[in-house]
């Protein structure tokens, strides 16, 4: 009874905090929208699956609520578009998806739209669930929302408290959400997958295919954060980008044969493949014979097969072209095949954090879109040819609406604080 007394009170410290620094601005009950109904937010949603032409801009989507002890509401300040956002646009993953939603929805035709893409945020709470406790409303944080929740691309975002972070202190909203997703992942492949860690970098050699995208830029600055040293391969126009991030040898894919320009270098540890295609067919040679190697790479067969054979027969197939890819490049050279998988973790970007406000990592933005361009934004990213990540500015500070759901949250927290009382 102590600790929730305890945590009710920390809550109501932090809606006073926010109150006092919101100053004499009043209270409205819509935010952006002077005719939008109070309960509803802005969003971009999508309603079938398809090209850019079903995107939606809507201001009806209800406001998530806080119905877990660890949930937390963030009202979203940036959001940033990744790969992924354009291929579940078209309705990659989504029958795997769907189930992760909702499991009792596999054997009906319940639909799972309207939906909302993107999966990375940077913003600040406003209502968290009773039982969290590492964030107080007021607090700014940045997280990557899981391919299975309503995204980002929407004025709220509901998530537990085990995928947030605080955002680093050094970084504007912008900036921010172009890291959370593309960090999750590089640590899912990196260090999951390919076994590195902060101590065994410093005598590895990494290569890393498509180094000049978010996952690249990012992948990379990581890597030399803890010592390893990095090989990259990109387009000639953005060797300058690579090399400023810390590339230690850039190869130029549009040049020549890849595979014949590295045919001097010294073998590698670990290959981390962003392209896929035929990158296994001459990557894998240039990795170090019977030493613990591996060949890690992001580009599977997973999801698509779920969509095209069933969820059954495309996951029993999966597993048995990972397994006979394993095999084979054992026997082979010795070498480990591994596919690697998108991850939340929260306490991951809690270091990635500190790593950015110690100047170690930097946000690569390529290019910013207003909430009103979304669709621009995702024609953006489908032209390829990435220099880091594609970010939409989704609000201002907070206000509005947002005080509306503070001052919920503090009306809840008085009735817990007289409830622990008696």
């Amino acid at each position: 009874m102590a600790s929730l007394g305890a945590m009710a009170t920390t809550r109501l410290l932090g809606f006073l905090t926010w109150k006092a620094a919101a100053g004499s601005a009043s209270a409205r009950a819509v935010h952006g929208s002077a005719g939008r109904q109070q309960g509803y937010m802005s969003a971009w949603v999508i309603d079938q699956y398809g090209t850019n032409g079903v995107l939606r801009h809507t201001e009806e989507i209800p406001i998530p609520e806080i119905n877990s002890s660890s949930d937390i509401m963030i009202k979203v300040n940036a959001a940033s578009l990744n790969p992924l956002d354009v291929s579940m646009r078209a309705g990659y993953g989504a029958k795997l998806l769907k189930l992760r939603r909702d499991p009792f929805t596999v054997m009906d035709s319940e639909s799972e739209f309207p939906l909302i893409l993107g999966r990375d945020v940077s913003g600040v709470v406003v209502d968290c669930g009773r039982d969290v406790t590492h964030f107080t409303p007021g607090d700014e944080v940045w997280a990557a929302v899981s391919p299975w929740k309503q995204g980002s691309l929407a004025e709220y975002v509901k998530l537990t408290e085990y995928e947030v972070s605080h955002k680093p202190k050094t970084l504007s909203h912008v900036e921010a959400a172009s890291i959370p997703y593309v960090a999750s992942t590089s640590l899912s492949a990196l260090v999951n997958a390919g076994g590195l860690c902060r101590d065994s970098c410093p005598n590895k050699r990494v290569l890393i295919t498509g180094g000049s995208g978010g996952i690249g830029t990012f992948a990379l600055q990581l890597l030399k954060a803890w010592g390893a040293h990095v090989t990259v391969t990109c387009s000639q126009n953005a060797e300058g980008l690579v090399r400023g991030l810390g590339a230690d040898e850039v190869v130029d894919y549009t040049a020549g044969n890849v595979a014949e320009q590295m045919e001097e270098m010294e073998k590698f540890d670990v290959v981390l493949d962003n392209v896929g295609g035929n990158t296994e067919e001459w990557a894998m040679d240039l990795l170090k014979p019977w030493s613990g190697a591996k060949y890690v790479t992001l580009v599977t067969p997973f999801l698509f097969n779920t969509d095209s054979m069933g969820l059954l027969d495309g996951t029993l197939n999966a597993g048995l072209t990972l397994q006979s890819k394993a095999a084979q490049s054992f026997v082979s050279n010795g070498v480990f095949y591994r596919w690697g998988f998108y991850a939340p973790d929260g306490p991951f970007l809690d270091t990635i954090s500190l790593l950015v406000d110690a100047g170690k990592i930097l946000p690569v933005v390529e290019a910013q879109f207003p909430f009103s361009q979304v669709p621009q934004a995702f024609h953006k990213l489908e032209q390829g040819h990435a220099r880091g990540k594609t970010v939409v500015k989704v609000s201002e500070e907070e206000e509005g609406l947002a005080e509306e759901l503070m001052e919920r949250s503090y009306a809840e927290t008085e009735q817990e604080i007289q409830k622990n009382a008696k």
